[in-house]
Formats: C-alpha cells, sequence, structure tokens
C-alpha cells in the first residue's frame, strides 16, 4: 500500500470517499459499470454486520430462508404502485439456454413479490400466522449514479418480509424492526442515526407507509441507512394472501418488510473517517487490535517476538493480528493499518520487554494523546476497557457533531440556509408541493418525521400554513 496521502475531506469529500474503499481495501471496481468487488476487509465488516443484526432477528423470533433471484415480469405487474416505482430500476432477463424467454424474468430489486406469491401458498389459516422471515442476498438495481457501497447496481443486504393476521400486529413488527436497526446502528455501528417515518412521496412503493433511520455523515449529508415498511393489505390483495380467521372468515393478511444493506458500510466510513482513514468501531471492526513488532536486528527480535507470541495469546479473545513482515519499518505498518482503521494498535519493542509493558495507541486519538503504556499483566483487561472507550468516543463525538448541525429553521430563508449547512429541522404542512419547491430550490428532500414530535402546532417554514409535525430537510447520497 502506497504511502500517498488522501484527498483531505475538507478539500473534497467525495474524493476522499473514494480513495478511502479502495486504499484501505474495502472494495474495487468491477468490469460491468456500477458494480463492486468487495474486498476481504470490507467483506469482513460486512460479516460482522450480518452477525449482530442475525442474531437480533434471531432472538425476535426471525429465521432464515433463500428465494429466487429471478422473478416473472408478471409478478412486478400485480403491485401497480410497486412495479411504477421500480421499472426504470429494473434488469430484465429475455433470453435463456440460446432461446427466447416466454416471459421475462426480472432479476430482483427486492423481493416482495416473489415472497408474496409463496406466502400466497403458504398461509390457510390464523394457526399459519405470524410468518417472520429474513433472508442474506443480493439484489439489482439498475442505478444512473452510482458509488461504492452507497449505490451500486448490485448490493448486498438482508430483507425481511412478514406476514400478520391483524394491521396492529403488523405495525407492531414495522416499528419493531425500526426500533432493531436504530440499536444496532447506535450500539454497534456507533452511527447516531435518527428514527422516524418517511413521507408519502418519499416512501417505499406499495407501502403504506415507510420508517427509516437517518445518519448524518461528516459532510452533513444525510444518509438512509436501514428501512421498515408497512404494507398493510396492499401485497396480500395483489397476491391473494389470505387466511380462515377465528370465526372461520376468509381475511386478507397484513404484510411488512424492511431491510438493511451494505450501504451501512458506507456510513460507517463517512460518520468516522478522517484524513488518515477509516475509524472502526470496535464492536465491528474486522480487526480490532493490531499488534506491530518493533526491533532493530536479529538480537532484539529474538528477543521481542517471543513476547509478541505471549500478548498475542492474552489477547486470543479479541480480533487480533500480529503485522511480523519483514522489510516494512514500524511506520509504514503505522501508516497502513491507521488508513484501515484498526481501533487499537499494540507496540511492543526491546524496552516494553524490559519493562513488562506494551504501547496501546488509539486510532480515534492520533500522536501522542492516544497512547499509553500499560503493563503485560492483566493487558486482556486494560484493553477490552479501551476497546469500549473507544466505542463510546466514538458515539459521542458523531452525535456531537450531528447536534451541532441541525438548525431549527422557522421560515423559508432560514430553511434554505440550514440545508446549506447540515439539516434543517422545521414544522411541516404535509404536501406534496412543499417537498418539490425545497427540492427544486436547494436540492435537500425530506427525510423523516421524526419519532419524537415537539407536539403543539406550528407554521410551516415553506407555505405558512398550519402544521402539525416538524420534519427533517437535507441534502443526501
Amino acid at each position: 500500500m502506497a504511502e500517498d496521502k488522501l484527498t483531505p475531506q475538507s478539500e473534497n469529500f467525495s474524493e476522499w470517499y473514494n480513495q478511502i474503499v479502495q486504499k484501505a481495501e474495502l472494495a474495487d471496481y468491477a468490469p460491468v459499470r456500477g458494480c463492486m468487488v468487495v474486498r476481504p476487509y470490507g467483506w469482513a465488516l460486512w460479516e460482522n454486520i450480518q452477525a449482530a443484526l442475525d442474531k437480533r432477528f434471531k432472538a425476535s423470533g426471525h429465521v432464515n430462508a433463500a428465494f429466487p433471484l429471478l422473478i416473472p415480469m408478471s409478478f412486478l405487474e400485480k403491485e401497480k404502485e410497486h412495479v411504477e416505482g421500480f421499472a426504470p430500476e429494473l434488469a430484465v432477463v429475455t433470453h435463456g439456454g440460446g432461446e427466447l424467454l416466454e416471459e421475462p424474468l426480472v432479476v430482483r430489486p427486492t423481493s416482495e413479490t416473489i415472497i408474496g406469491y409463496m406466502y400466497s401458498k403458504w398461509v390457510k389459516s390464523y394457526r399459519d400466522l405470524p410468518i417472520l422471515i429474513n433472508q442474506w442476498g443480493n439484489v439489482v438495481r439498475w442505478e444512473m449514479r452510482t458509488r461504492m457501497f452507497l449505490r451500486t447496481l448490485e448490493f448486498y443486504w438482508q430483507e425481511g418480509h412478514t406476514v400478520h393476521s391483524t394491521d396492529k400486529e403488523a405495525m407492531e413488527e414495522t416499528r419493531r424492526m425500526l426500533d432493531t436497526y436504530h440499536d444496532f446502528a447506535v450500539n454497534e455501528g456507533a452511527v447516531p442515526v435518527i428514527r422516524g417515518r418517511k413521507s408519502q412521496t418519499e416512501k417505499f412503493a406499495g407501502a403504506v407507509s415507510s420508517w427509516t433511520i437517518e445518519g448524518m455523515m461528516r459532510d452533513t449529508r444525510a444518509l438512509q441507512s436501514g428501512t421498515s415498511h408497512y404494507f398493510g393489505q396492499n401485497f396480500a390483495k395483489a397476491f391473494d394472501i389470505k387466511f380462515l380467521d377465528w370465526n372461520n372468515e376468509l381475511q386478507y393478511a397484513y404484510t411488512t418488510s424492511w431491510g438493511l444493506s451494505t450501504r451501512f458500510v458506507g456510513a460507517i466510513i463517512m460518520t468516522h473517517g478522517d484524513d488518515q482513514g477509516l475509524i472502526l468501531p470496535p464492536r465491528l471492526a474486522p480487526t480490532q487490535l493490531v499488534i506491530v513488532p518493533i526491533y532493530r536486528d536479529d538480537a532484539e527480535r529474538s528477543l521481542v517476538m517471543p513476547v509478541v507470541e505471549q500478548v498475542r495469546q492474552k489477547l486470543a479473545a479479541f480480533r487480533v493480528h500480529v503485522d511480523d513482515r519483514d522489510g516494512l519499518t514500524p511506520g509504514f505498518k503505522y501508516h497502513e493499518w491507521e488508513m484501515r482503521g484498526v481501533p487499537l494498535r499494540v507496540e511492543v519493542g526491546p524496552k516494553d520487554v524490559e519493562k513488562n509493558s506494551v504501547a496501546l495507541a488509539r486510532r480515534d486519538q492520533p500522536g501522542k494523546a492516544g497512547k499509553t503504556f500499560v503493563s503485560q499483566d492483566g493487558l486482556e483487561h486494560s484493553v477490552a476497557a479501551l476497546l469500549d472507550e473507544i466505542q463510546a468516543a466514538l458515539l459521542a463525538r458523531a452525535t456531537a457533531f450531528r447536534d451541532e448541525h441541525i438548525y431549527d429553521a422557522k421560515d423559508y430563508q432560514e430553511l434554505t440556509e440550514a440545508v446549506q449547512k447540515g439539516w434543517a429541522l422545521s414544522w411541516w404542512c404535509g404536501s406534496a408541493e412543499c417537498e418539490a419547491k425545497v427540492k427544486e430550490d436547494t436540492k435537500a428532500t425530506t427525510r423523516c418525521l421524526p419519532l419524537d414530535q415537539p407536539g403543539g402546532t406550528g407554521k410551516c417554514a415553506v407555505c405558512g400554513q398550519p402544521a402539525t409535525e416538524k420534519i427533517y430537510f437535507a441534502r443526501a447520497y
């Protein structure tokens, strides 16, 4: 890895992001435009995200399954709003085995339709409900403007699809999964997302209501980081998902879906990274700490390496890597692991061997401020405490940054000024016309109506009409 520096965030945040994805070896460009190759380091980060989410899903009674990648075109046409919403993004297979297909097949952009079809076969009685299924997989959406992890033609995600006997139960599921995403983002990713409801303009195609977690990146743009959708009976009616209720009467079921994708890798990069590279939260970092041996000659090497092995064994409960590559200076290694965002560096040199100590360097506090010397005795406890401290510090820093860049905009001038430097939180009358005006004038969109509403009434910051809810406006990815 070359030691050339990243473009500073303050100079060109977009270029900084593109460089860091490649220099930290998270992903690379694929030969097909708009696709990416996720490299082992990036995939390890995604695996840790998967593990943290999957644990939560299963704890709340969900199970995993797998559904086909190819969907008959006629399935998408059954739900009018759904097909209209996805039509521009569809990749369609027209030939197979050298022959023209009788019916074109869509490479799934999402799986509501194929799963709805299967649920119509499986659901017969209220005793079959609820169905709580999640799948891990990939989807294809023919995006025109792409950026690795944030918006690619093909991306990886999980999508949960559930069926319920009552609207109350389905709505509870929708909110439960929104809260699950919030808990994951805050406590694992140290990304202080805001929960809320999407406007009717911004909701998922075919949904009755859509709910989102929105994160503020370090350029103050918003990133939709996970969504949960309440479908009511829309998809049940489109795919004939019916059940015999307690009174032996046939009823349409209520369905939901919810998803979080590799876009969250982008959220981590842009929430925590700095001009030296990635800064990864310890709970998700592929490598939580790297041990760097320091020696000048073979004599010092023979002194240091046995102690390095002892230290490695002490720290075996963590995701630890020993960088014992020959021919590279400690400074080069420091730079590389800083670029990769490893939360903690452990240095072991001849003086450390003599003093029965090690040097610990925090990634979130570069330089002398983040460096301490601790005893090798009880080292595992010192490291555990420090990793917890780093996790908390990243969340606190990101939360402070977010809060400093949210502005209470009382009128249209304040709103338009606010979205140039952060987010605007404003009263909104609920009209699509006001949304469209803000978007046309500033390129900012509504992000969500937050769960925490002030109560009472106010005047819409756009048109001045009475309003009962506040909404976030921001420029977004």
